[in-house]
């Protein structure tokens, strides 16, 4: 065999057997109920607003920061809900703990920003579909970014955050929820 071929069934092989990019949490579990505590506490609904711990690992080669957002495909807006926008999570970044979508960003690592979520505001928002609505989706999408950070206004909407997300993305792990009432 020649070198190129040898070379080439290595970098093949090792891909094969690399590790998946996951995104899990202590508190939740994919496909299952949210609980009160990432319930929102406003608009008809009486949850805690506590956003949950999640960890992450095996990101890609090349990963300089991280980004998360959650959202809800299901509500009915024509367009979903962004409930959580968090950007510039620092690369050595493994995890998040409970609460760290506290409005003033005290709980998240130094040089993280939470954008505007539909909500109007910065923080986590917990559920709150319509009453009657079949149980919406609650993604929770960890995105791992080829830039260290992204420049934004302040004030940027989900919608801009998203934009500057995906044009950097390396690669992606999701956690999917469901809750109704």
């Amino acid at each position: 065999m020649s070198r190129l071929l040898i070379g080439a069934l290595l970098v093949l092989s090792s891909q094969a057997f690399a590790e998946k990019f996951t995104l899990s949490s202590p508190t939740i579990k994919e496909g299952q109920t949210l609980g009160l505590d990432q319930v929102f506490n406003s608009f008809g609904c009486t949850g805690k607003n506590i956003s949950p711990a999640l960890t992450w690992s095996h990101p890609p080669a090349g990963t300089k920061s991280y980004a998360l957002t959650v959202y809800d495909p299901d509500a009915p807006t024509g367009s979903g809900w962004w409930h959580w926008v968090v950007y510039n999570l620092p690369a050595t970044a493994t995890g998040l703990p409970a609460e760290a979508g506290e409005a003033s960003g005290k709980n998240l690592p130094a040089g993280a920003v939470q954008g505007r979520t539909d909500f109007g505001s910065t923080g986590f928002g917990g559920a709150c579909p319509p009453v009657g609505d079949k149980p919406h989706r609650y993604q929770f999408t960890l995105y791992a970014l080829k830039v260290e950070q992204l420049n934004l206004p302040a004030d940027a909407t989900a919608a801009l955050v998203g934009y500057n997300i995906l044009a950097n993305s390396l690669g992606k792990a999701q956690l999917t929820a469901r809750y109704g009432r």
